[in-house]
């Protein structure tokens, strides 16, 4: 979340930053501004409102001790008066305060100055390509084809007992969706992550921590009833492990994995794109979430792309990584990364990676401090995330590149240990 003080100093510079992300700020800036300046008015009022009531009370009692009688009631009068104003000053500032942080929850992060500048996807730079594309044979089948004739998913089941974007894994598709996981999360341990198992809901706070909500309330699945949210990602309740805490300088960096399911409503909307697993409302991903000292996020960064892409390279796909532009950043980061692979079938490039460094916009949000040992002060952290990896797209890779002109899939090296087979079929 972006602070009122620096707001108020840098008006110019957060213009043209959000400017940058395609957002005519100005005004909200200006709005904010506004409203900060009657909050600072309001208790300042209040403050004084409510010493000069203490100062009364004070004098009153003394009045009464001297017998003035008179004059202690008529500061009886008074201090009523000035009771009724603190009432209203009180609830002035507590309306201004509201008000205050929903613009303030609603204000995306301010890109890195590295950032590209750009409008949408299109304006993504590649920055790094891996292998070659993949040529199929003419008799070659989708993803969606090859799972059905090896019964490996079953999407009419998942419409019955769900709805459409949600497929059923069965056999052998079950075992590699756990091999997968398995494999992820067995790299990341290896590579200093501590693993953990979340809830898939998450109270309101924590997605207002991550930038989840408001951003993305309309994409969550929201369980009215108790007020919690299905989790769009395993980031949201890992980062708010740290949540209102001040951790340790020597304890940082700290690196957490989990899986989780993960849950979308956006998706299954975009006509031939809901074909398969191109995108689905309930997908599995490993996460890998980073705590850093500020001056190292974007060491941390290089580090975390490196940890994804080497879940990639452990698989010999054809991958590539954007470094996307500030008009298609999410809502929370400040610099992120893409890892796209390549589907020979659909011949287009899937997103199963995203590694962004979000500096301290999410620790504002959810209140996550470290002590620095040099003078005891605190600071906030820096946060990171990246996905390693999603499984749907990197599934639909794996079929369609793997499979041989008979008419097998064979079995990646690094996965042949846990699915304890070469092939599928």
């Amino acid at each position: 979340m972006l602070q009122v003080h620096e707001i108020r100093e840098h008006l110019e510079a957060y213009t043209k930053a959000l400017a940058k992300r395609g957002l005519a700020a100005k005004t909200d800036l200006q709005d904010i501004l506004e409203i900060d300046e009657k909050r600072r008015s309001t208790q300042a009022s209040l403050d004084e409102t409510l010493a000069q009531s203490n100062t009364f009370s004070k004098e009153i009692g003394m009045l009464f001790k001297n017998g003035e009688t008179q004059k202690a009631n008529l500061l009886k009068e008074k201090t009523t008066q000035l009771k009724e104003r603190s009432k209203t000053l009180n609830e002035t500032l507590n309306e201004t305060v509201t008000l205050l942080e929903s613009k303030l929850y609603n204000l995306p992060n301010i890109p890195h100055e590295s950032v590209p500048a750009g409008t949408d996807e299109n304006d993504n730079e590649e920055v790094f390509r891996e292998g070659d594309i993949p040529t199929l044979e003419d008799t070659a089948l989708p993803h969606w084809e090859l799972a059905k004739k090896y019964d490996l998913i079953d999407f009419e089941l998942g419409v019955k007992v769900t709805g459409a974007g949600f497929p059923v894994y069965k056999g052998k598709g079950a075992r590699l969706q756990r091999a997968l996981i398995t494999y992820f999360l067995d790299k990341n341990t290896e590579a200093g992550y501590t693993e953990y198992q979340v809830p898939h809901l998450v109270n309101e706070a924590s997605g207002f921590g991550t930038g989840q909500l408001p951003d993305k309330e309309g994409q969550m699945y929201h369980v009215t009833a108790d007020d919690l949210y299905l989790i769009p990602t395993a980031e949201v309740p890992v980062t708010n492990i740290h949540a209102d805490e001040i951790l340790d300088e020597d304890s940082l960096p700290i690196n957490y994995t989990a899986s989780s399911a993960c849950f979308r409503r956006e998706a299954g909307s975009y006509g031939k794109e809901t074909r398969g697993l191109l995108r689905v409302h309930q997908f599995n991903k490993v996460e890998m979430v980073k705590f850093v000292r500020p001056e190292k996020s974007y060491d941390e960064l290089e580090q975390l792309l490196a940890n994804a892409e080497a879940i990639l390279q452990s698989f010999g796909l054809h991958y590539r990584v954007l470094e996307l532009c500030t008009g298609d950043l999410s809502f929370s980061a400040a610099k992120c990364f893409d890892l796209e692979i390549w589907s020979p079938a659909e011949k287009q490039w899937l997103e199963v990676s995203s590694c962004s460094n979000f500096e301290d916009f999410q620790a504002r949000r959810g209140n996550i401090r470290y002590r620095r040992f040099n003078d005891n002060k605190t600071d906030y952290v820096h946060t990171l995330n990246g996905s390693g990896v999603a499984t749907p797209r990197l599934m639909i890779a794996l079929l369609e590149s793997y499979q041989t002109p008979d008419g097998k899939v064979i079995i990646p090296k690094c996965l042949q240990p846990y699915m304890e087979t070469e092939v599928l079929g």
